[in-house]
């Protein structure tokens, strides 16, 4: 608006239809804190002249709303709501209301998350431009997380199918003709052993870790966050270490539990949630008693390179976000791609990959997003699991007399703290319910052949989430631009 107004002289009716049919607002968060405000004061010291367009853009819009809802009742509650200025506590520009302002177009990246958008988040804007809104489920490429990240996966596919699924990732499905196949099914088994071998090797170099290839490689690979519930990862390892320690002959399905990401810089408590991980890895890989039977890493460093080596090694997905709070999620569709099974929440994407994998070959536990929202709304009491429920209990005072922290008790009580007496997102309403699944796991894993059938499955029905399709949806429906062919 600038540029056309001060600069090309254009009028601001013509200026605003040009803006407005270019720019389109896709929304990846429904976290609060990154639905940004900047305040005022900031902005006007830095960027007067956007300021006087975002104040005038604003009025004109605030005009509109007047004009359209003259006789409503709540006409102000919807101006105060929807004004891209916020009044108070503190004066500041929203700018999640500025988008949706200058857009054409408004979309979330998965199903769930576009319906919140439109019933809660941004549910004002939904109401008086119902036609904005669209969903376009998030995809990632086969190229890198098939092709490049899997070589034997990606030869074993083409040697049945050819190689036009890498293309056209819906194609893969051809696979399950070939599920019936026996010598099919001992290739993939063996590739998975082989990239889990590969993995191996790798934390013992940078870990400094032996870790059994024919353990479950349960993994949890993305940014630290709460919501995220790694913490809720580690109480299941503690849980499967106090049955160890309690019972040092019970028979256990081994599992290398794998966490990766990154905390923001100034993220006290992922970066305790991190400090947690690790602390709980020395207790447990040194403990002869735990043996071959439960192991703990955090891979440092986690990127794309890294990502590249970790999908190919999965047997086991853990996708375990408060439902209602992962916009989509992406690892979890380059976990399915390469043949790992999902333990997940009916969140973000998690929903989508159920549906098209089907309900039998992912282990779904939690909470759903309605029932999150109602048992928090009737008041959530996380200190009632505590109470009644043994296991947990037992995890919870392991770590708050410092158990894992050398005898520190006051190092990890915030996260303590935060579960006794917050819990947020709803760790303990979920404990109960993902123990149970990870039973599941165990049992679905003795069985290799099931184990694999399920592998292949997953693999051959998750086409919908390549990156082509998402960017051909908005191609045709969000950017009305021509596509333009490649070759591999």
């Amino acid at each position: 608006m600038r540029l056309f107004i001060d600069e090309h002289n254009i009028p601001w009716d013509r200026a605003w239809f040009i803006t407005q049919k270019t720019l389109a607002y896709t929304n990846h968060t429904l976290m609060p804190e990154a639905l940004e405000r900047w305040p005022v004061e900031m902005f006007e010291s830095l960027l007067p002249r956007h300021l006087e367009i975002i104040y005038e853009i604003n009025f004109r819009f605030i005009e509109n709303l007047k004009t359209w809802y003259a006789s409503s009742s709540d006409l102000n509650s919807l101006i105060s709501e929807l004004s891209i200025i916020e009044e108070s506590p503190n004066k500041s520009i929203r700018m999640a209301n500025l988008a949706c302002v200058g857009s054409h177009a408004i979309n979330g990246v998965a199903a769930l998350h576009t319906e919140l958008l439109q019933s809660d988040t941004l549910k004002g804007f939904a109401k008086i431009w119902p036609e904005k809104f669209f969903n376009k489920t998030n995809g990632v490429t086969p190229r890198r997380w098939i092709r490049q990240c899997n070589p034997k996966l990606t030869a074993l596919i083409s040697s049945k199918i050819g190689d036009s699924w890498i293309k056209n990732l819906e194609q893969v499905q051809k696979i399950e003709d070939f599920i019936e196949d026996a010598e099919f099914r001992r290739e993939w088994r063996a590739i998975k052993q082989a990239n889990k071998q590969k993995m191996a090797a790798y934390i013992k170099k940078f870990n400094g870790v032996e870790v059994n290839p024919d353990s479950i490689f349960d993994i949890q690979v993305k940014r630290i966050h709460e919501y995220k519930r790694q913490l809720l990862d580690v109480l299941y390892i503690i849980t499967l270490y106090n049955r160890i320690k309690q019972n040092p002959s019970i028979e256990m399905v081994p599992r290398t539990m794998i966490f990766g990401g990154k905390a923001a810089p100034g993220y006290f408590m992922a970066k305790l949630i991190i400090k947690l991980v690790n602390a709980v890895a020395e207790i447990v890989n040194n403990d002869p008693e735990a043996g071959g039977r439960l192991k703990v890493i955090f891979l440092e460093n986690f990127n794309v390179s890294l990502g590249q080596k970790i999908y190919p090694a999965a047997d086991l997905s853990e996708q375990i976000s408060t439902a209602g709070k992962e916009a989509s999620g992406t690892g979890n569709m380059k976990f399915a791609m390469n043949g790992a099974l999902t333990i997940g929440t009916l969140d973000g994407a998690n929903i989508e990959i159920r549906e098209e994998v089907g309900a039998e070959n992912f282990f779904l536990f939690g909470l759903t997003a309605e029932q999150v929202y109602s048992l928090k709304a009737n008041g959530y009491n996380s200190m009632h699991y505590y109470q009644t429920n043994m296991e947990l209990r037992g995890v919870i005072d392991r770590i708050a007399r410092g158990d894992f922290s050398h005898g520190d008790t006051e190092m990890f009580k915030p996260l303590v703290d935060s579960l006794m007496y917050d819990d947020p997102y709803m760790l303990f309403a979920d404990f109960a319910s993902y123990i149970e699944c990870q039973e599941k796991v165990s049992e679905a894993y003795k069985d290799k052949d099931k184990w694999t059938r399920m592998s292949i499955l997953n693999a051959a029905r998750v086409g919908k989430f390549s990156s082509d399709r998402t960017i051909g949806e908005y191609v045709n429906e969000i950017w009305d631009a021509k596509a333009v062919p490649v070759s591999l």
